[in-house]
């Protein structure tokens, strides 16, 4: 017997489409506390390409030959992990390639990202996407307050309980699964509470607030943006708390050069009101700021370059050793150096922690570019950011102005932040964007919407 239409069983209902990124960006606060901040995004990264296999045939972003041939060229540096690298410590065993499986496992996930993004313009619309973006800048900066008032807060998450202590005790492990608003520092000459929560650490703060707030102003000061316009002010005025207190000169250098950038695309595209805005933002904000005790907070910074030096020298370091031993290919993974910058029995001692000399392929993503997969592969990955780039640097709306604003943001930040990871994250979902825009802009109402 056949029941009536009204009495049949409704299908079983599937997952929304748009369910990976609204995971991901929605529930990170409660990510961060369980200790799976950094997992949440492989588990999106899955997500996403059950939702692209059943798609069928898939579109790329522009240029994606030069990101496969990048991908390969990286890849084909687990054939190098057992290279010793002039001047590095020998050996390194199982250590390289299990370092060198959680960075593969990142690029394939923004991989999939991208694609997902690039394909899922129907199902998961631009303004979606540039909302949850800009929610995530919300949280980020909502964080870094936190850990302005109470620096010291911290806990033990679920993740920590399960896994064996022979794992928790790794200090790279434990960066990732405990939950803490801060991390000190006393480069000013006293002990300054730096915010990074949500993230591992500090420079993972600045580097990923950086890349959410093209999409906070795009999503929060549109005229879609509904009653999120009246409090994103609120949003600016307490960000700059954490910002000046983070002591990110990376971020503050990326935020100045994204402003200025910004300002000058949306006036040749004849938007005056969000340059108006832009304009009144920086007035009211320099202001304000002068006339607090963050001024001095970033002289003080500023004063004290502390780091300098020691980026500078292991900079100098990697572009010496990969031309020297393995221009073509790079390393694979980091190395270790041996001894200090200064001496080859220098090193960490109990009252110099500094005195080591930080892993080779540290301290900003371009210089783990190059040890890792040589010039070439370093070139190729530049050369398909800059692609997108110049492929959307004369789009005519706002989703335009705020994806090139993120990639060159991204950019700035390789010179001083290791943005393999999360921060890698948001640029692929940037591309994918892009990519919507280069291929069916006029069909994409939604992006519309969210730029009057």
């Amino acid at each position: 017997m056949t029941l009536p239409p009204s009495l049949a069983p409704a299908p079983p209902r599937r997952l929304d489409p748009g369910w990976p990124l609204s995971v991901l960006c929605l529930g990170f606060p409660l990510w961060w506390l369980l200790g799976l901040s950094q997992v949440i995004f492989f588990i999106a990264a899955a997500g996403m390409a059950v939702i692209l296999r059943r798609q069928g045939r898939l579109r790329t972003p522009r240029h994606f030959g030069v990101w496969l041939l990048f991908l390969g060229w990286m890849l084909a540096g687990v054939l190098l992990l057992w290279a010793t690298a002039p001047g590095t410590v020998p050996g390194g065993g199982w250590t390289r390639v299990a370092n060198f499986g959680v960075y593969s496992m990142w690029y394939a996930a923004i991989t999939i990202a991208m694609l997902y993004v690039t394909n899922t313009a129907t199902l998961v619309p631009t303004l979606r996407v540039v909302r949850l973006l800009g929610w995530m800048f919300v949280v980020t900066a909502s964080f870094g307050v936190a850990a302005v008032f109470f620096p010291s807060f911290e806990l033990t998450s679920p993740m920590e309980l399960l896994l064996p202590r022979s794992v928790t005790s790794s200090n790279f492990v434990n960066s990732m699964i405990h939950p803490a608003l801060a991390a000190g520092s006393d480069f000013l000459g006293y002990e300054q509470a730096r915010p990074k929560a949500p993230f591992p650490y500090s420079n993972a703060w600045g580097n990923n607030l950086a890349l959410y707030a093209p999409f906070f102003f795009l999503s929060w000061f549109g005229k879609d943006a509904g009653w999120r316009r009246k409090a994103a002010p609120l949003v600016l005025i307490a960000a700059a708390l954490p910002i000046t207190f983070s002591l990110n000169r990376g971020l503050w250098l990326a935020a100045i050069l994204a402003a200025v950038y910004a300002t000058v695309r949306l006036a040749l595209n004849g938007h005056k009101r969000p340059v108006l805005a832009l304009g009144s933002l920086a007035v009211v904000g320099a202001l304000a700021f002068v006339s607090t005790p963050l001024y001095d907070t970033v002289v003080l910074r500023l004063e004290t370059p502390h780091s300098n030096d020691r980026r500078a020298s292991t900079a100098e370091t990697v572009i010496s050793t990969t031309a020297s031993g393995s221009p073509i290919a790079g390393y694979g993974t980091t190395r270790t150096m041996q001894g200090s910058f200064n001496s080859l029995a220098g090193g960490e001692t109990a009252d110099c922690h500094q005195c080591a000399a930080p892993p080779l392929g540290t301290q900003g993503y371009l210089w783990r570019l190059i040890l890792t997969t040589g010039f070439v592969g370093t070139a190729l990955f530049l050369s398909f950011l800059g692609l997108q780039f110049l492929g959307r640097a004369r789009g005519p709306d706002p989703v335009d102005v705020a994806t090139c604003t993120v990639l060159l943001i991204a950019v700035v930040c390789f010179f001083v932040y290791d943005s393999l990871g999360s921060a890698m994250f948001t640029v692929a979902i940037t591309v994918g964007l892009m990519a919507r825009r280069a291929v069916e802009p006029e069909r994409d109402p939604d992006a519309e919407e969210a730029t009057q």
